[in-house]
C-alpha cells in the first residue's frame, strides 16, 4: 500500500511583522505615514505631542494661518512644506504647489498676500536641470500670484535620505480691517459653498505616481485663490469661514470646522461638482472623492443671506465659475458631517484616520 505524502508542516506561530494593515495603526510607537495625512492621525500628533511638547509657547488656534497685530496692522502668517511625489504631475509641479499652497492659506484668513520665503532641502545626485525646472516653476507661480520672494535656504542631504526635492515656504499677507474669518465663526444656517469641481488634483497626482490612463489625462487643480477671495469679500457679505480642502479633501475640512464650531453640516452629494474622469477614477480605484485632495478649489461658510450674493461673485470669478451650494451648517448633530446621497438615504462622513493618497502636496 503506498504511503501517503506527508502533509505540509503547520506553521506554529503567525509572524505579525510580515503583516501589512491597510490602515495605520493609532497606538503606533512609531511614526507612520498616515500622520501626515491631514486626518485624525494628524490631529492626534499636534494634540497630544506638539502642544504638550512647546507648552504655553504655543497658540493652539491651529488654523492654516494666524492672524496676528503688529504696529497696529493685522498681518496673516503662515507656513507650508511640501514633499509631492512625484516633483512633476498634470498640470503642475512641486514648484507652482508651495507657492500656491501658502498663498492659499493666508488667503483662507481673508488676507492679501505679499511676501513668501522659500527653502529648498535638495537630495545629494537629483539632477540640476530638475532643480532649475522647479525653481523656474516657483518664480513664475510667484509671479503669477504677485508675491516677492524676499528670503529663503537651501540644505542637502545625503543620497538616499530625501527624495530629490523637498520645499518650504512661509507668507505673509495683510487682512483688511473688519475682515473676520476663521473656523469658530461657522453658525446654524450658514450655507456651504464650493468654487468648483472636487478631488482633481489627488487624481492628477496618483495617475502620473502609478502610471495609470483613465481615458482623459486628469490635471491639478493647483491655483492662487486669493483673487477669487477678493471678489467675494468685495461683495460686502458676512463670510465666516473659508477653508482649501487639500489634504483629506472636502471631508477631513468640513470635519475640522464641524469640530472647531462644535455644529453640524449637512451635505447634498447630489450638488457636489464631481467631474466624470474623477468619479470614474475613484471607481476604479476605490476611493471618494470626497476624501480627495484638491489645491486650487475653496470652502465657504455664507451666512444665509448674502449666499447668492457670494455664490454669484464666486461665478462670476475664473477659479470659481463652476462653484455650487453643497450643503447647510445645522444645530443638529454638532461635529458630525453628514451627506445626503442620491438614493435619498443618508450616510455619515467621518474624518479620515489618515489619507487615501499620501504625499499629494
Amino acid at each position: 500500500m503506498r504511503e501517503e505524502a506527508a502533509a505540509p508542516a503547520v506553521q506554529s506561530a503567525i509572524d505579525m511583522d510580515r503583516w501589512v494593515c491597510p490602515m495605520p495603526l493609532r497606538d503606533s510607537p512609531n511614526i507612520v505615514m498616515g500622520h501626515g495625512g491631514g486626518g485624525a492621525m494628524s490631529g492626534e500628533l499636534v494634540e497630544h505631542l506638539f502642544l504638550p511638547a512647546f507648552g504655553p509657547a504655543a497658540d493652539a488656534a491651529l488654523g492654516d494661518s494666524a492672524v496676528v497685530t503688529l504696529g497696529g496692522v493685522r498681518l496673516a502668517f503662515s507656513t507650508d512644506s511640501f514633499v509631492v511625489k512625484p516633483l512633476l504631475f498634470p498640470g503642475g509641479s512641486i514648484g507652482d504647489l508651495a507657492v500656491n499652497g501658502t498663498v492659499n492659506d493666508l488667503a483662507m484668513s481673508g488676507a492679501r498676500p505679499m511676501v513668501l520665503s522659500t527653502a529648498f532641502i535638495l537630495e545629494e545626485g537629483t539632477a540640476l536641470a530638475d532643480i532649475a525646472q522647479v525653481a523656474k516653476a516657483v518664480g513664475t507661480a510667484a509671479l503669477a500670484a504677485g508675491v516677492t520672494l524676499v528670503t529663503g535656504d537651501t540644505k542637502v542631504v545625503d543620497s538616499g535620505h530625501g527624495d530629490g526635492i523637498f520645499i518650504n515656504t512661509a507668507g505673509i499677507g495683510v487682512v483688511d480691517d473688519g475682515v473676520d474669518i476663521r473656523p469658530q465663526r461657522a453658525r446654524p444656517g450658514d450655507v456651504v459653498l464650493i468654487s468648483g469641481e472636487i478631488g482633481v488634483h489627488g487624481i492628477a497626482v496618483m495617475s502620473c505616481r502609478e502610471g495609470l490612463e483613465f481615458g482623459t489625462t486628469v490635471c491639478s487643480d493647483t491655483a492662487p485663490l486669493h483673487g477669487l477671495v477678493a471678489a467675494m469679500l468685495a461683495t460686502g457679505a458676512d463670510i465666516h469661514v473659508l477653508r482649501d480642502p487639500t489634504r483629506g479633501g472636502v471631508a477631513a475640512t468640513l470635519n475640522e470646522i464641524a469640530g472647531v464650531a462644535k455644529v453640524g453640516v449637512s451635505l447634498d452629494e447630489r450638488a457636489l461638482p464631481v467631474p466624470a474622469a474623477v468619479r470614474d477614477a475613484c471607481g476604479l480605484l476605490g476611493l471618494d472623492p470626497l476624501y480627495v485632495a484638491n489645491e486650487g478649489k475653496l470652502i465657504a461658510f455664507v451666512a444665509p443671506g448674502d449666499a447668492d450674493a457670494v455664490l454669484a461673485a464666486m461665478r462670476a470669478h475664473p477659479l470659481g465659475a463652476k462653484a455650487e451650494a453643497i450643503g447647510v451648517c445645522v444645530a443638529q448633530h454638532p461635529g458630525m458631517v453628514v451627506a445626503r446621497t442620491a438614493l435619498g438615504g443618508t450616510r455619515v462622513v467621518d474624518l479620515p484616520a489618515g489619507e487615501q493618497l499620501p504625499r499629494i502636496c
